[in-house]
This record gives C-alpha cells, sequence and structure tokens, in this order.
C-alpha cells in the first residue's frame, strides 16, 4: 500500500489541487472602491475605469508613457552624504532608505531622464510618492539642480512632476536648504530662456509646493490632486472653521488662478507636446505618419519649381 500512499495519491491530489493565485492581481480604488485588474489599471495609466480617480503612478512608468517609444535615458544625480544627522525614531534613517529602496527598486524618491516627446527634445524630472512620500531631501535638490543643470546644456525645456509629502524631516535644517536651492536651479532656467513646465500630481505638499513646484512658466495638475502647503486638516485645527468643499484641489486652483489646466494622465502626453512646441517656437507636431512640417514644406518647394520653370513668360 507504500506506493499507493506515497505517490498514486499525491498524483491525484496534485491534479485536482487548487492553483495558487498570484498576488497584487486586482487593486481597490480608494475613491470608489472598484476592484479593478492589474492589467486594466496598467493600460489605463493607473486612472480608475469606474470614477476616473488618479492613484499613485511610478516614476518610470510615467516616463515609458510619456516619450516617443518608451525609450529615454536617465540623468546622473549626484550622491549627497549618507544620514548626515545620525537620525533615529522608531527606526534608523539608513533603515528606512533600505527598506524604501527595495519596495520600490529606486535609488531614491526622484528619477531624472532625457528623450522626446512628439519629437521635441526635453528634461523631466518625475517624484516618486512611493518613496518615504516623495520627501524633498538633498538627493531631490541634486536632481533637480542636476536637471537644469542638463536642460541648459543642451538647451532643452524641463518637465517636472511633482509628488510629495513636503521636506524630508531624518535631514532636518539640510532638507530645507533643497528649497532655495531648486529655486536658484530654476532661475537658471528662466535667464536661459529656456521653458519650465510643472506637472503637480497627488499629493504636492510642504515645502515642495513653497519652492520649485509653484515656479513653472506653465502649471498643469492632474484631475483633483491635492496642491498645497499645510493641508485642509492643519488649517481647520488651526482656525476653528470648516473650510469649502474641494478645498485645496486642483480644480478650486484653476478656478482661483493658481493654475493654467487640469489634465487627464491619458491626455497628458499630447498637452504638453502642444505647449512645449509652442513655447519653443516649434511648429506644431505632425500626427501618424505624415513627414514633418519642414520635410513636407521642402517638397512642396521642389514639386513647385519646375511647373514655374516650364509656365510661359508673359
Amino acid at each position: 500500500m507504500n506506493w499507493i500512499t506515497n505517490y498514486v495519491r499525491p498524483r491525484i491530489n496534485s491534479l485536482f489541487s487548487r492553483r495558487e493565485v498570484p498576488e497584487n492581481l486586482w487593486t481597490k480604488c480608494p475613491e470608489c472602491g472598484t476592484m479593478l485588474f492589474h492589467r486594466e489599471l496598467s493600460d489605463n495609466l493607473n486612472v480608475c475605469t469606474n470614477c476616473d480617480h488618479h492613484l499613485a503612478i511610478t516614476p518610470r512608468v510615467r516616463f515609458e508613457a510619456l516619450f516617443d517609444g518608451g525609450i529615454f535615458s536617465e540623468v546622473k544625480v549626484p550622491e549627497p552624504i549618507t544620514d548626515p544627522l545620525h537620525f533615529k525614531d522608531q527606526k534608523r534613517y539608513p533603515d528606512r532608505m533600505k527598506a524604501a529602496q527595495k519596495s520600490t527598486g529606486e535609488k531614491e524618491a526622484m528619477l531624472v531622464a532625457e528623450g522626446e516627446i512628439g519629437r521635441t527634445p526635453i528634461v523631466a524630472a518625475a517624484q516618486d510618492f512611493t518613496f518615504m512620500g516623495g520627501s524633498m531631501g538633498m538627493y531631490v535638490g541634486n536632481a533637480i539642480i542636476a536637471a537644469a543643470e542638463r536642460a541648459v546644456k543642451l538647451k532643452r525645456p524641463l518637465v517636472l512632476f511633482s509628488a510629495a509629502g513636503g521636506a524630508r524631516m531624518q535631514e532636518g535644517i539640510l532638507s530645507l536648504m533643497q528649497m532655495p536651492r531648486t529655486t536658484v536651479a530654476v532661475q537658471m532656467l528662466k535667464e536661459a530662456g529656456l521653458p519650465y513646465i510643472v506637472v503637480l500630481t497627488h499629493p504636492t505638499t510642504g515645502g515642495v509646493t513653497a519652492s520649485y513646484a509653484m515656479l513653472g512658466d506653465v502649471h498643469i495638475a492632474e484631475p483633483n490632486a491635492l496642491i498645497c502647503f499645510a493641508g485642509p486638516r492643519v488649517i481647520e485645527q488651526t482656525i476653528r472653521e470648516k473650510l469649502p468643499e474641494g478645498f485645496q484641489r486642483a480644480e478650486y486652483l484653476l478656478d482661483h488662478g493658481m493654475l493654467d489646466r487640469v489634465t487627464h494622465r491619458m491626455k497628458m502626453r499630447d498637452e504638453l507636446i502642444t505647449i512645449l512646441r509652442m513655447l519653443m517656437n516649434l511648429p506644431p507636431a505632425v500626427k501618424g505618419d505624415l513627414p514633418a512640417p519642414e520635410k513636407a514644406l521642402e517638397e512642396a518647394v521642389a514639386e513647385a519649381a519646375p511647373e514655374a520653370e516650364a509656365k510661359p513668360k508673359t
């Protein structure tokens, strides 16, 4: 009977046993509660297909959707001093960094890249809210400066996607110093006459809002993004009054003149292409397989030349 127990029964059980379901196949929308299949959510750039709520998206996924063909190259960012204050709360700061790096697969809270969008060369920077809340520390400051310097060197516009809870408390005053440093970096772009476009995503708060996130030539926000310095709960507890509906959300700020556009994530690429080419004094982007405007003009002139020569003079 041993061969039945040891061989036959396990084989039968393996044929009829329930297959294990992989994790993370479904995501619950925090706004409407709809269960979203991971592939459907990914195809829609992490936007809920039921209520259009914009979920968090990583910089790499954003860049793959932004750049032509999803092709881009990373810009190297100088490494800052690690744990300058030897900060420790419930965990040591280096341990928190290692945990964030392991969970996100990224080195830090900002990614800088260069490539083309609608055949327009740009430099782009994006914050990752999943990395310690996208908090602004010395690395993020270095990243923005590196992005601005690269844009000035190549004479390209800079597009920045903000998503942060503010300055990184584990770096103390050194994180707050990034506010004037990044402001100087933005000024470099303005002196070079290069466009600086900021796309504010949910959430953009604290020292990030008080510095580089609100210094753009054009400010675009994703729908319903929270954009503020102090959050609504802090304000309500301070002034002891109920705030208006939708206060500090993208649509509210658009109505009150603090934003230029509120654009759906799926339409963001086309919106940026139009604005960038306009600011860079370039002809409108050509869609489809049509030739570029310059080439089309050259072909039209070449075709018209023989006809002009053959036409009899009067």
